[in-house]
């Protein structure tokens, strides 16, 4: 009975799909400004395959209310933007489910645009998860807070940038210079060498030329003796 019990299990779960959650990934807060246009990313991580039922929901909230109101929904291959919502003729699909991209695009944007944008997808059979917000801001001039962070950033990137420069040249220059300081040891120990050759080479030759005088000296002694006798 319980063997039966066991097979009649692994078979159902066999049979059964086991539903996995889905992580949905967006942005935290992004920063635009009024008249410009601004893409909002969504993406999501599944355990399964993308499937052809894929579906991506997005849904605004402006700052100050309560409720969110539907603005997007992609299912079955066709994308569909909300008559009703504030967006409904500056929205714009410029995701690719295929690869798990839920993207949108607000065209013109307005001060009155601020406010949550909450991105929900599915990937049958994996449908649970939780959604994921990113809220947006619009400003009249970019935010001096956003200014300097960029600016820092491009500081210190250039920093970098020249700090590496300046340490390839000055490991060239000090790798030229140990190849000159060897070079240059080399060729005096080899000048020193024949100098040494040429030293000892002096004394030789003037102990020749004094055996040379020596026998001519005792050379002419003897021919003063004949001519004596």
């Amino acid at each position: 009975m319980l063997t039966l019990l066991a097979l009649t299990s692994v078979v159902i779960l066999g049979i059964v799909p086991q539903t996995q959650a889905i992580v949905v990934y967006t942005g935290w807060e992004r920063h635009a400004l009024v008249g410009s246009d601004i893409r909002l990313s969504c993406s999501f991580f599944s355990w399964r395959w993308t499937s052809p039922d894929v579906s991506f929901s997005w849904s605004y909230r402006p700052d100050g209310a309560r409720d969110s109101i539907a603005i997007f929904h992609y299912a079955n291959g066709e994308a569909y933007v909300a008559k009703k919502s504030p967006f409904w003729d500056r929205l714009e699909f410029v995701g690719n489910p295929s690869r798990r991209d839920g993207s949108i695009v607000i065209k013109n944007l307005d001060f009155s645009d601020n406010g949550t944008f909450t991105c929900d997808a599915k990937n049958p059979p994996d449908i649970g998860g939780s959604a994921s917000s990113v809220r947006l801001l619009v400003f009249e001039n970019v935010p001096i807070q956003a200014g300097v962070i960029t600016g820092a950033i491009i500081g210190a990137v250039l920093g970098l940038l020249v700090l590496i420069v300046v340490i390839y040249y000055l490991m060239r220059f000090l790798v030229a210079r140990r190849v000159f300081s060897l070079s240059v040891s080399k060729h005096g120990k080899k000048g020193k060498g024949k100098e040494g050759s040429q030293q000892r080479q002096a004394p030789a030759l003037s102990a020749e030329q004094a055996k040379l005088k020596a026998a001519a000296s005792e050379k002419k002694k003897q021919e003063s003796r004949k001519d004596k006798k």
